[in-house]
């Protein structure tokens, strides 16, 4: 274990590796702490894009070989992890805070806003296929209300989703983000 503090240059090289930022970004999820197994069933499905239910044994395999060999031992050389291999327990080090810039912060948010933009552009491009074809209620006369009234959802949508990401954004009249 190191004594020293990283320099930006080592700090690059561990975290120059997909599964090391997986690793230490799933240590601090769980409070700095956590086992092997859980370890590798998270950052196997993050790798796969799928949830951690539908990992595979070869998928798991693949990580757990990786971290048990060379990433893990890595981690702990540079006193970022503690880790027994024994036991298998890693314990994230108390400077945690100073990885943060090159951690993977995508995988904090898993809400899946794509969805909700497909879905509100999937609605207007119906509504103005309606109002085009003049089908129903969608006339020439409410199109632009309709159209309107979906670049506000858009607006909105877009807000929440920026107020999500940033719980520390100073909000006008006193609201936390």
């Amino acid at each position: 274990m190191s004594d020293h503090e990283l320099t930006q240059a080592e700090l690059f090289d561990v975290f120059s590796n997909a599964r090391r930022r997986r690793a230490v970004q799933y240590l601090k999820r769980q409070n700095g702490s956590c086992d092997l197994a859980p370890l590798v069933e998270q950052v196997a499905a993050w790798e796969n894009d799928i949830d951690a239910e539908e990992v595979t044994r070869t998928q798991r395999r693949r990580v757990y070989i990786s971290l048990y060999q060379t990433h893990l031992p890595m981690l702990e050389e540079h006193g970022i992890v503690d880790w027994d291999p024994d036991d298998h327990t890693i314990d994230l080090l108390p400077h945690e805070d100073a990885f943060d810039p090159y951690l993977d912060h995508r995988l904090e948010d898993d809400r899946p806003w794509h969805r909700l933009y497909v879905s509100v552009t999937g609605l207007g491009v119906v509504a103005l296929l309606l109002s085009w074809l003049s089908v129903g209620p969608l006339t020439v006369t409410v199109a632009p209300a309709i159209a309107l009234g979906l670049c506000v959802l858009v607006l909105a949508v877009s807000v929440v989703q920026h107020v999500s990401r940033r719980p520390d954004l100073e909000l006008p009249l006193g609201l936390t983000g």
